[in-house]
């Protein structure tokens, strides 16, 4: 008899043993692994919590400013009493307002102003300008794979134990000027906190958490199979626990077709013709506006564990994910035009992170010429594809699958660089066949 999978028990052993290592291991760094909608953040504000009352003095170190304020909301949530540190930049508008009515969060540009308190909370970029400090005992570096190493040396002197909590499977982290000259070394500037963590420290311990309750498990097995092969993950919910409805029935639009089959099995493709475009293509931005439009009217509702009656899809749990930032602009430009606001349009960049009933995804290659390597990085189709709960609409030219055959990756080979695997072509090929299984043509 095969046993049943528990998600909520795998979880709850996963981060059993994680705390543990945190609290009572002596490794200086604990690595966490966490996919899409893991529960990493509140993994975080657990370990955070449990520190705390352990009565070690704790900093914690984020990549943005949003990321350190969502993070200072959750811990005076979850603990009202608890005295925070938010640690902030000299800027006009360092911090979301919101803080401003939390009675247990002292806020201060200067480190040594909130000496003392439990929990100390900051930006990478802001914690690399404190000197002169007593070390904190402890550390939780969340996003760990969105830091770059060079960031982490420029802090590492202030902890003396850390907790790295990321996504292996987001974008690399980000940097502005070219870094082929270090490619291969050990202290490679530009590579990850976490990859340079274990180079040089392999011994570390290293946890995962296996279950995602974001995405359902229609998303699950593709999102893992196509990006987390060596770290799989399986859906906290199981199929039929969540579903999306319309009020108001199809039209026999090809934009209405996606979104009936997109309810159906978690995923859509509206596919327009075979054409190389601007990047900007219009047809296809159009295209993504009016399903956009069409969801909103039709009345979405969404059935979930979290909400068994159904919850209308509103504008804010809808997300339009792109490649570059004049997609995105294009896009909110044709929103407009149909009378539609409140949408999160943007950048897989800036989506990262984020959390939606259902997207709908301008495909990084679509009308493209080229399959160049920032079209082709793995994270970026990672992050589009997984910030649904219910389902994620892929809009597309046809013949991307030719495009990627007749481009085989380029670039040049470098010793001693990890090979990342999948690599940006495998995984689009395996999306894109997933995808042609839930193809609606148009021809517009």
């Amino acid at each position: 008899m095969t046993a049943v999978f528990d998600p909520g028990a795998a979880a709850g052993r996963a981060t059993t043993a994680i705390l543990d290592d945190t609290l009572h291991g002596t490794a200086r760094g604990i690595v966490v692994d966490s996919p899409p909608g893991a529960g990493k953040s509140t993994l975080v504000v657990r370990a955070a919590l449990e520190l705390a009352s352990a009565g070690r003095p704790l900093m914690v170190v984020a990549q943005t400013n949003a990321q350190v304020d969502d993070l200072v909301v959750r811990l005076a949530e979850k603990d009202p009493g608890l005295p925070v540190g938010r640690l902030h930049s000299n800027d006009s508008d360092p911090y979301d307002k919101v803080l401003d009515g939390l009675a247990n969060v002292r806020k201060s540009a200067k480190a040594a102003d909130l000496a003392g308190l439990d929990i100390v909370i900051s930006t990478a970029a802001k914690w690399a300008h404190v000197k002169n400090v007593e070390p904190w005992g402890h550390a939780i570096v969340d996003e760990a794979y969105q830091m770059r190493s060079d960031a982490l040396l420029a802090v590492a002197g202030l902890f003396e134990r850390a907790l790295f909590v990321g996504d292996p499977g987001q974008l690399d982290p980000f940097s502005i000027v070219g870094a082929d000259q270090w490619a291969g070394l050990s202290y490679d500037p530009s590579a990850s906190a976490v990859s340079t963590l274990l180079a040089h420290n392999p011994e570390l311990p290293q946890h995962r958490l296996p279950v995602s309750w974001r995405l359902p498990a229609s998303a699950a097995p593709l999102v893992s199979d196509a990006f987390y092969p060596y770290t799989p993950f399986r859906s906290g919910t199981d199929h039929g626990d969540r579903r999306l409805s319309f009020g108001v029935a199809s039209d026999g639009s090809a934009p209405d077709r996606v979104l009936d089959e997109a309810a159906e099995s978690g995923w859509g493709l509206l596919e327009l013709p075979a054409r190389h475009t601007p990047r900007t293509d219009p047809e296809a931005v159009r295209a993504v506006a009016l399903v956009v439009r069409r969801l909103l009217d039709r009345g979405g509702a969404a059935t979930s564990e979290r909400s068994p009656e159904p919850a209308a899809v509103t504008a804010d749990r809808v997300a339009v994910g792109t490649a570059h930032r004049d997609q995105a602009a294009a896009v909110r430009a044709a929103l407009a035009e149909l009378g539609v606001t409140g949408v999160a349009v943007d950048t897989a960049n800036r989506l990262q992170g984020r959390e939606f009933d259902v997207t709908v995804v301008l495909h990084p290659l679509s009308g493209r010429p080229d399959a160049t390597a920032f079209h082709l990085e793995t994270g970026r189709l990672c992050v589009l594809a997984s910030r649904h709960r219910h389902a994620c609409i892929v809009v597309c030219r046809e013949g991307v699958s030719d495009l990627l055959d007749e481009h085989p990756s380029t670039e040049p080979v470098q010793l001693g660089v990890t090979v990342k695997f999948p690599d940006g072509w495998e995984a689009n090929h395996a999306v894109l066949a997933h995808l042609a299984e839930h193809r609606v043509r148009w021809a517009p």
